[in-house]
């Protein structure tokens, strides 16, 4: 079986965001930057499907030369082949979309797995995007994934529960948190990963960027949080209940 995984380079969830000083973007500047993390689950959950029986789990990840460090991370987790396409666009889910779409016609995979949403953008479109785009069927929001010879069973999220759908390979798999704790390399697998295949190619070789149709205005930070405030007792704070936040009648 071959299994694409594409991941995307977003700032550590644990990391202090500003605005640039321009207003139309977050300042990276400084700050760390991981997988992100329903991509690192993607990961895993590739690895447990192969499970160390014959395949290829590709990485795949969209932008420059700094997403390097977190296509080697997922090598050390044990993908077998990264794929790094050099693009200087923003990225966008209109963008990313037909970059995906056209290397996966390449590569010809069983199976695409891949975060629900990045951090970042939030966005939570393109496995979405890409299963349409190749005409294939998805599940999203996974965690649950068992695969019988060529169907795939995937027990998914909702907001009111879960359900179970299934469909036959090819298709799209997008994760959630619940579906597994993904593993922290080894010192021995992060040298190996030194020597695993690691293949650049431009936007140009997938058929070049399709020019977004959504442009950033402006960013900004949320509102700071207002202090509390301290009320002498039970009829007071009804009082500010009804008369100042209006959520009593």
């Amino acid at each position: 079986m071959k299994i694409i995984v594409p991941i995307a380079r977003t700032e550590d969830y644990n990391a202090r965001i500003v605005v640039n000083k321009d207003g139309d973007d977050i300042e990276r500047g400084g700050v760390a930057m991981v997988i992100n993390p329903f991509d690192e689950i993607a990961v895993e959950e590739a690895l447990r499907i192969l499970d160390g029986g014959d395949g290829e789990i590709i990485v795949v990840s969209i932008g420059g030369d700094e997403a390097a460090p977190e296509l080697r991370r997922a090598l050390a987790m044990g993908a077998h082949r990264a794929v790094q396409i050099n693009t200087e666009a923003k990225l966008m889910p209109e963008v990313i979309t037909p970059l995906l779409g056209a290397l996966v016609e390449r590569e010809q995979p069983d199976l695409v797995v891949m975060g629900k949403q990045s951090i970042d953008g939030d966005s939570g479109q393109v496995a979405q995007r890409l299963a349409q785009r190749l005409n294939w069927p998805q599940a999203t929001f996974a965690y649950e994934v068992k695969i019988e010879g060529k169907t795939v069973t995937v027990g998914c999220e909702m907001d009111g529960g879960t359900e179970t759908v299934a469909f036959d390979l090819p298709g799209v798999i997008s994760t959630d948190l619940r579906l597994n704790e993904p593993r922290l390399p080894k010192l021995p697998d992060i040298m190996k990963a030194k020597k695993k295949p690691y293949d650049v190619i431009s936007d140009d070789e997938l058929g070049g960027v399709a020019e977004s149709p959504i442009k950033v205005l402006s960013m900004a930070p949320p509102p700071e949080r207002q202090a509390g405030q301290i009320v002498a007792d039970v009829d007071a704070l009804i009082a500010k209940l009804r008369d100042e936040a209006k959520v009593l009648a």
